[in-house]
């Protein structure tokens, strides 16, 4: 390895960060799913969009950045088919928060299985590699972060409830930061940042930029 590279993370940590990346709501069954559609930037998708999304939830996903996105993380739940803008906001808003609480969880299990793999996977001479020995920690350090994003988010659909947009506006902003936190600590460390995690930090990213543009709407 070149001097002042980041360390590669061992491979078991790799396998185990590999996992579906879903937007769900708070609140929905187990058994429900969400279209599968790449998120976009730009305006509607009108191939990709499903047949039956209201005119409502069109046009509010019309005025976000990722319109697909945004309809399928919407329409996932079924209080859609009668909310109004207020009640997609909040939707979209749940949707962010179950998807930062999912990435929390893997997180902190994939935190407990790495520190098993760095006790266990030792170099010649007793030793455990800079990555093996970082890989717990930063990945605790970055579930923590997650369950702040996370939090914020619930914040800001108690702010949306009450119609404080602007609470909510600095609550999802919050939210959407914390995952930069965690990319940063890789890097103080020298510490390559896995691919799988930079994917689950753009999703929430893109799912907070739909929840700010609608909550624009209702500013």
């Amino acid at each position: 390895m070149a001097p002042g590279s980041p360390a590669v993370l061992p491979p078991v940590l790799a396998l185990l960060l590999v996992v579906p990346l879903v937007v769900s709501t708070v609140g929905t069954s187990p058994t429900s799913t969400v279209p599968t559609i790449r998120s976009q930037r730009g305006k509607p998708n009108t191939v990709t969009s499903p047949p039956l999304v209201r005119a409502l939830v069109q046009s509010t996903c019309n005025a976000t950045t990722y319109y697909d996105l945004c309809v399928a993380a919407i329409v996932a739940d079924p209080s859609s088919s009668t909310a109004d803008l207020r009640g997609l906001c909040a939707i979209a808003v749940s949707a962010a928060a179950a998807n930062a609480s999912a990435t929390q969880a893997a997180l902190a299990k994939n935190a407990t299985a790495s520190l098993g793999s760095s006790r266990s996977e030792r170099l010649p001479g007793g030793g455990v590699g800079r990555a093996q020995a970082q890989a717990p920690l930063l990945l605790r350090s970055c579930a923590g972060k997650y369950g702040e994003a996370r939090e914020a988010l619930l914040e800001a659909r108690e702010s949306v409830g009450e119609e404080a947009y602007d609470y909510a506006f600095v609550h999802v902003s919050a939210a959407a930061e914390y995952p930069a936190v965690c990319r940063t600590l890789f890097r103080r460390k020298r510490v390559a940042y896995p691919a799988e995690l930079a994917k689950r930090e753009k999703a929430l990213e893109h799912l907070c930029t739909v929840v700010i543009d609608i909550i624009t709407l209702l500013s």
